[in-house]
């Protein structure tokens, strides 16, 4: 094996030196016409990034230019989890103590809920309210459930897709308008009426509030202000009495703006929207919104310059929408390494004095640890100096993090010293593969044209589960995958017409309300979610229908579409009466590639990781010192611990909540387990393995003077479990 691997290296090291020497003329295998005078044909100057400084190093705020503690509302009864996250801080932390260290081991089932629905995915962290849980089912309806006995007592069919990442309680400030619980389906805001599920009349037009977009993370309220991230960019306030729309915040700013020129263009579609969650600052009226990367994936010479806002945490006045300030993580994404979760509004501590902060977690495995108020670091962030690009057109950006306080908590590289090592053949299997697909790896290298590209962290990382903080001690636990990618970019034949100019027709317009946000302006797919170009080719009338009545993967059962609407969507999705399909020939006069392979992991001839073990971990970090205090894996294969081989973790998305009892409850591996651990060691106290695998965070509530943990357990998902419909509750015995 040493032999295989040092000869490898010492190939991969005259590739480099060879690259240099050649520079900007190594690039012999495009097959495209490159014009000189073309800027869209340059190619980037490798010697000349070496020419700069190998690290920058962004200063951290000086004492007394630090927030004091004075903003954070502490939350002064933990029985109820108004909002999804736990409130609107996206702590997911308790202050409840009857479950503890002591008494975990004799946790039980207290209840489950079953919808009777189709069995589906469900992403939604459920609210409890004075012994009532409300949450959406498999089905795509919102019930409310006595949170004592899991009894069905109310339910809303909104006709659509409800709450897909998050729904809130509003109480009534003055007792008589009536509590709300409010979420978005579609492109609609819907506030019911919390003790009979019915329309509230006075939120909106009978309950309704159409919106300028669709919408995934539960809502923040300021005020009469309900706001809400765009799935396909902005951020919105409306009016949620009278419904009028208050104020827009353009995450890809438009001309006149402070960042337009961040950008050459901007393709249609999603860029730099906001699908993992948002958290405000409720005295000081401060929204803070994470975003996704520039569109689309992997197409760096389409969006060049920094693209602000793309991949930043933004704080927005919640009243007036106006920018606040920013802070960008990756510049220029060419990665898929979005800021995928909520943020996490807390106080550390500076010389014994609380300070207010914001924490992000990242897929890059970072944490970045910001104040509250202005914006400024709390640690040094250093900068690398990044690789460039062979490829015609792609301009990457000269530095991107390389972080070493909060220490990171995956890895955000792919080495040949990563190849997992859990067996021999398993290791030659990905050797052999790397070799013989000469693919390319190594620490924010950019892709090149028709070879894999090993990057880790596609599913970070962090992901939109994120983390939670014990608010008492300013210790953050975030849960984590660690799966090597291997994408690959093609030159492009043809172009896809930008139908977003064409004449709407019915079934385009069934399209825009349902499926744009996953499959794109253009049906050419984004994220995880395939290409609709060409479905005529691999899929029948018949076929959709099936897809749409039970869903699969990630994709959400849509039986509310029927009826003409659907014979709508499907003439459009399969072309019906169009003789030609809408492409065409690519204009020469500048480069054209496609992400045309697929989200593909890299996985060994078992099916496992590519990388060493752990591949999914659980870490606690001392905001205030940003220190990793302890990390564990987190779930297990039992077959391959029977081998001899230590628990490896699994790739996860479940998400951490934790308790002032000294437990962190967490579940979203593989092995379809929610388990406790020790705040303060890391130790596995007390597991239960669920019915289907556990789909959102954990929520802690009390009801009747009994604390409960429920958990969504459905399947599903980007782990394509089997799925289910089950909430199931925990408690100790009477």
């Amino acid at each position: 094996m040493e032999s295989t691997k040092s000869q490898l290296i010492k190939s991969t090291a005259v590739i480099l030196i060879l690259t240099l020497i050649l520079g900007c003329q190594s690039h012999k295998q495009h097959e495209l016409p490159i014009s000189p005078t073309n800027e869209y044909w340059a190619v980037e100057d490798s010697v000349e990034r070496l020419q700069l400084p190998e690290y920058k190093i962004l200063p951290a705020a000086k004492k007394e230019e630090l927030t004091p503690g004075n903003g954070l509302v502490p939350r002064e009864d933990y029985r109820n989890w108004y909002r999804s996250h736990g409130d609107h801080n996206c702590s997911r932390y308790s202050g409840l103590t009857e479950i503890n260290r002591s008494n975990v081991q004799q946790l039980k089932v207290a209840w489950i809920y079953n919808s009777g629905d189709n069995p589906a995915n469900v992403q939604t962290n459920p609210i409890i309210v004075d012994g009532v849980m409300y949450a959406p089912t498999s089905g795509q309806q919102i019930v409310a459930v006595d949170a004592t006995n899991g009894k069905a007592l109310w339910r809303f069919d909104p006709k659509g897709r409800p709450a897909q990442r998050g729904i809130m309680y509003w109480n009534s400030p003055d007792g008589k308008q009536g509590d709300r619980i409010i979420f978005t389906v579609g492109q609609q805001l819907i506030g019911l009426l919390a003790a009979t599920g019915k329309p509230d009349p006075k939120f909106g037009v009978n309950g309704v509030i159409p919106i300028a977009d669709q919408n995934a993370v539960p809502v923040c309220i300021f005020k009469n202000i309900v706001m809400f991230p765009g799935l396909s960019r902005h951020v919105y306030g409306y009016d949620m009495n009278t419904g009028e729309q208050l104020w827009v915040f353009h995450t890809v700013p438009e001309e006149g703006e402070f960042g337009f020129d961040t950008w050459k263009e901007s393709e249609p579609g999603a860029s730099a929207n906001s699908w993992g969650g948002i958290a405000l600052d409720e005295v000081r009226g401060i929204l803070y919104v994470p975003t996704g990367s520039p569109k689309p994936n992997f197409m760096g010479h389409l969006n060049s310059g920094n693209n602000l806002f793309s991949n930043c945490l933004v704080a927005i006045d919640a009243e007036t929408g106006k920018y606040i300030w920013h802070f960008q993580e990756v510049r220029h994404d060419i990665w898929d390494l979005d800021i995928p979760a909520p943020p996490i509004l807390t106080s550390i501590k500076r010389d014994g004095k609380p300070i207010d902060v914001v924490a992000q977690v990242t897929k890059s495995g970072n944490t970045l640890l910001l104040d509250r108020v202005t914006g400024k670091l709390i640690f040094p962030f250093r900068l690398k100096r990044a690789p460039t690009s062979s490829v015609p057109g792609v301009k990457t950006w000269p530095y991107q993090p390389d972080v070493e306080l909060p220490e990171r908590f995956s890895r955000n590289e792919f080495t040949l010293d990563d190849i997992t090592d859990i067996a021999q053949e398993n290791h030659d299997f990905i050797l052999n593969k790397i070799q013989k697909d000469s693919a390319t790896y190594g620490w924010m290298l950019p892709n090149e044209i028709g070879k894999p590209n090993i990057i880790n962290n596609i599913h970070g990382g962090a992901e939109w589960t994120g983390a939670s903080v014990d608010v008492a001690t300013a210790t953050l636990f975030v849960s984590s995958n660690e799966l090597p990618w291997y994408i690959t970019m093609n030159e492009e034949k043809e172009q896809v017409v930008d139908e977003s100019k064409l004449p709407v027709t019915a079934g385009r317009k069934i399209y825009l309300n349902n499926c744009v946000v996953c499959h794109g302006v253009n049906r050419e797919g984004s994220g995880e979610y395939p290409s609709l170009l060409s479905l005529n080719d691999r899929m029948d009338s018949g076929g959709i229908d099936s897809l749409l009545q039970y869903g699969r993967k990630n994709m959400p059962a849509m039986s509310h579409i029927k009826g003409q609407e659907l014979e709508d969507l499907k003439d459009y999705l399969l072309e019906a009466g169009q003789p030609e399909k809408q492409t065409e020939e690519v204009d020469q006069s500048r480069p054209h590639y496609a992400f045309d392979g697929g989200w593909i992991k890299l996985l060994d001839q078992e099916g496992y990781p590519g990388i060493k073990p752990p591949w999914g971990k659980l870490t606690a970090i001392d905001l205030n010192t940003g220190k990793i205090k302890w990390s564990v894996p987190l779930g297990e294969y039992e077959a391959l611990t029977k081998r001899g081989i230590p628990v490896t973790g699994t790739e996860n998305f479940g998400g951490p909540s934790v308790t002032a009892g000294g437990l962190v409850f967490c579940s979203g591996t593989r092995d379809l387990k929610i388990r406790a651990f020790d705040v303060d060691t890391g130790a596995e106290l007390w597991s239960y393995k669920l019915p289907f695998g556990g789909s959102a965070p954990p929520s802690i509530y009390e009801a009747n003077g009994r604390q409960y943990i429920v958990v969504p357990a459905t399947g599903g998902g980007k782990l394509d479990l089997p799925k289910g419909d089950a909430y199931v509750a925990f408690a100790l015995p009477e």
